[in-house]
């Protein structure tokens, strides 16, 4: 799985690593699209002037997954 994101007008692919899932239990199985949001909510905040989700690091805004 990789994070999509915009930084300076080009789009990135960012694999996930397991420093993203620190503090992540998962306990059943869910769907890539259903982690994404769960990623979104932990690595983002969400800037409502700009209708965006800011990464927290300030690496660019997070526009969606890639799931292989």
């Amino acid at each position: 799985m990789d994070l999509i994101i915009l930084n300076d007008g080009i789009y990135y692919l960012m694999p996930v690593t397991k420093q993203m899932m620190d503090g992540i239990a998962l306990t059943s199985e869910i769907s890539c699209l259903d982690l994404c949001d769960i990623l979104r909510l932990k690595l983002t905040g969400y800037v409502d002037t700009l209708n965006l989700h800011i990464m927290n690091d300030g690496s660019g805004s997070m526009v969606g997954c890639m799931c292989r």
